[in-house]
């Protein structure tokens, strides 16, 4: 497997992992009324929501740091990481009802993160020969 497509899986990893993170956030007001029926009361928890974030961040600036440092030493799709991590954490931070658009912007800027550092890598001329 060559670099650039090790660098592509991790950003496509990390992709898929923000995006389940959301989709579990924002479905699980859905999903609450069900949890006794199913018997997995830990999707709600706290700890649960935080253990995806913290795994998304790592594939996160796994994929972001090697995108950064072995191809276009552009910073910017960290800093969109590590604001989306920031508002997705504190994701009540202006109240219970506010909490679906919240993790929506912090599930962007992560993703958008992903997209950005994914296309710098591909447009790398370095890279091309």
């Amino acid at each position: 497997m060559s670099v650039n497509s090790s660098n592509n899986l991790l950003d496509r990893m990390g992709i898929w992992a923000s995006s389940l993170c959301a989709l579990h956030c924002l479905l699980l007001p859905i999903l609450i009324p069900l949890i006794p029926y199913i018997g997995a009361s830990f999707v709600a928890q706290d700890w649960f929501e935080r253990s995806i974030l913290t795994t998304s961040m790592i594939i996160g600036f796994w994929a972001l740091l090697s995108g950064f440092y072995r191809y276009h030493r552009q910073i910017y799709p960290l800093y969109s990481l590590v604001l989306g991590g920031l508002i997705y954490w504190n994701k009540d931070m202006f109240g219970e009802a506010y909490e679906p658009f919240t993790i929506a912007v912090g599930a962007l800027l992560i993703i958008a993160a992903h997209i950005i550092n994914f296309k710098l890598c591909r447009s790398c001329q370095q890279c091309a020969h």
